[in-house]
C-alpha cells in the first residue's frame, strides 16, 4: 500500500465508432500469458448481473460455457433491455429494438448454456446509475440467504461505460452481504485501454484459456446479437454498435476477468514505480502539498511520542511529521518507496523507515499517532477491517489516529475513500474528534472516547 491520490489514471472518454486500441497490440502484450490462471474451484453456481443482452456473451461467453458443461446452474438477470443501442433509428424503435434484443440473448443463451435461467429487470437502458437500490435487491433475492459457493459475473466497475458501473457496484454491494465470489469482465476497456494502463496490470488479472468447443460456442452466441454487429439498415443511425475491430477483443481464444475487492498487491505498486519515482505527482501537484499542509495542521497535539505511518510512498508527509514526532516508523510495502523515504530522512535519526505490507505484516511497537494516508481503499474488505482492527489494536490509550482519503469513484480499487471512512468509524469503537470534508478529500482523526478537544487539551477549556 503506497500514499497517493486514487485518481492517477483519468477517466476516459471515447467514441465507440472509432477503431480503439488494436488487438494486435493486446496480442502482443502477452497479457494472457501474464496473467494468473482462473481458479474455478468451489463454485457451485452461477449469478450473471449484465447491463444490457451482449455483455454476459461478450464478456464471459466462454466461462459460461464451461460452467454450463461442469453442471453448474446457472441465472442471467439482464438489468435492461438495451433499448437504447440505435438511438435515432429510423427503423428501430426503442421498443421494437428491446424486444429484437430479448430474443437475441436467448438464442445466445442457447449456444452457451441452453439450461441457464434468465429474469429481465426492463430497467431504462442508459440511466441504470438512478436504479441502484433495484439492481442490488435483484441481486440479493437471487444470492440470498447466503452464497459462499456463488460465482457473480458482472461487467467491470471501471469500464468506463455508465450502466457497467452502476450493475457491477450494484453486484459488489450484493456479494459483499452474503459472501459471493465476484469477477468483473472489461468490455469497452479494451477498446479505450492500452496495455499499458495500470488499472489493468497483469497482477490485477485472472485469465480463462477456452478450449476450442468454448469459442466455437461463444463466436455462434455473439453472431447471435444481429443487431449490434450488423446494420439495421443502410442508414447510419442504424450502423453496426460492436464493429469487427471491437469484437476481434473477443474471438480471442481465452478471457479476461478481475476479481473484485482483492488487496492491489506489492508487484502493482513496483511496476508504478518503475514507470515513475514519484507514480502520484506527490510532489508537485498542488492539491497533494494542500492536503499535506492540512494533515499537518488537523494533528491534535504539538508532539507525539512515537508515531506509525503506514503507505509512507516516497517520504513526503514522512518529512512534515518527523518534527512533531520524538519517534517515527514511516513503511511502505514497495522497496522503491522505502528507499527513497530513507533518502529522504537520512539526517534525522529518530525516523525509522522499513518495508512492511500491512495489514498482513504490522509492528509490534504501540503509538500515541497513526496516520492512514491514502491507504484504506487499496485494501479489500476483509482486509481494512484487518488494518483497522490492528491499528486500534497497536494505540495507546491517549493515542489518535489520522485518516485521509480521496473521495471521488476510484479508477481500479477496491474501495472508495468514503467507504473506508465510514468502515473507520464504524469498527474502530473510536470517537471521530477532528473531521475535515471537501469535494475532493476527507480527513478525520479519531481517538478512544473521553479524549478532550484540542482546546480542553490546551488549557482553553476547563
Amino acid at each position: 500500500m503506497t500514499t497517493g491520490t486514487a485518481a492517477v489514471p483519468t477517466v476516459p472518454v471515447f467514441d465507440r465508432n472509432d477503431t480503439g486500441t488494436p488487438e494486435d497490440r493486446w496480442r502482443a502484450s502477452r497479457i494472457d500469458e501474464r496473467a494468473a490462471p482462473l481458479n474455478l474451484d468451489g463454485i457451485d453456481r452461477v449469478l450473471v448481473l449484465s447491463a444490457h443482452p451482449d455483455d454476459e456473451t461478450l464478456g464471459a461467453g466462454g466461462l459460461l460455457a464451461r460452467l454450463q458443461a461442469r453442471g453448474r446452474p446457472i441465472q442471467v438477470i439482464v438489468a435492461s433491455d438495451g433499448e437504447g443501442s440505435h438511438p435515432g433509428s429510423p427503423t428501430h424503435p426503442p421498443e421494437r429494438l428491446a424486444a429484437l434484443r430479448r430474443a437475441e440473448l436467448d438464442r445466445a443463451l442457447h449456444r452457451l448454456a441452453p439450461s441457464a435461467t434468465v429474469r429481465r429487470l426492463g430497467l431504462p437502458d442508459g440511466t441504470l446509475a438512478t436504479e441502484h437500490e433495484r439492481l442490488v435487491a435483484a441481486a440479493l433475492e437471487a444470492l440470498e440467504p447466503a452464497a459462499p459457493g456463488t460465482l457473480l459475473l458482472t461487467p467491470w466497475r471501471d469500464d468506463a461505460h455508465p450502466d457497467h458501473e452502476a450493475v457491477a457496484r450494484a453486484g459488489e454491494q450484493a456479494a459483499a452481504a452474503t459472501g459471493a465470489r465476484v469477477l468483473q469482465f472489461p468490455i469497452w476497456a479494451w477498446h479505450w485501454a492500452g496495455p499499458d494502463d495500470a488499472r489493468l496490470h497483469d497482477s490485477r488479472l485472472a485469465v480463462l484459456a477456452l478450449a476450442d468447443d468454448e469459442l466455437a460456442a461463444k463466436r455462434a452466441a455473439i453472431a447471435e446479437h444481429r443487431s449490434q454487429v450488423s446494420a439495421l439498415s443502410p442508414d447510419p443511425a442504424d450502423r453496426p454498435v460492436l464493429h469487427e475491430a471491437f469484437l476481434a477483443h473477443f474471438r480471442r481464444p481465452y478471457e479476461i476477468f478481475l476479481p473484485v475487492e482483492r488487496t492491489l498487491p506489492t508487484d502493482y505498486f513496483e511496476a508504478l514505480y518503475e514507470v515513475k519515482d514519484d507514480p502520484w505527482g506527490l510532489g508537485a501537484n498542488w492539491y497533494e502539498q494542500r492536503k499535506r499542509a492540512i494533515t499537518e495542521s488537523s494533528l491534535t497535539r504539538p508532539r507525539f511520542r512515537s508515531a506509525f505511518e503506514p503507505g509512507c510512498a516516497i517520504g513526503l508527509l514522512t518529512e512534515l511529521l518527523a518534527p512533531r514526532c520524538a519517534r517515527l516508523l514511516a513503511a511502505d510495502l514497495a522497496d522503491s518507496a522505502v528507499a527513497a523515504t530513507r533518502r529522504r530522512v537520512a539526517d534525522q535519526p529518530h525516523v525509522q523507515v522499513r518495508r512492511i505490507a500491512v495489514p498482513e505484516q504490522w509492528p509490534s511497537e504501540r503509538f500515541d499517532l497513526i496516520v492512514l494516508s491514502e491507504l484504506g481503499y487499496y485494501c479489500d474488505r476483509t482486509d481494512l477491517s484487518r488494518l483497522i482492527r490492528r491499528t486500534v489494536g497497536s494505540l495507546e490509550p491517549d493515542g489518535v489516529v489520522l485518516a485521509c482519503h480521496w473521495r471521488h469513484p476510484p479508477l481500479g480499487y477496491p474501495l472508495t475513500g468514503d467507504q473506508v471512512h465510514a468502515a473507520l468509524i464504524a469498527e474502530s469503537g473510536l470517537d471521530v474528534i477532528v473531521s475535515h470534508l471537501e469535494e475532493d478529500f476527507r480527513l478525520d482523526v479519531l481517538a478512544p472516547p473521553g479524549t478532550p478537544s484540542v482546546a480542553r487539551w490546551a488549557g482553553v477549556l476547563a
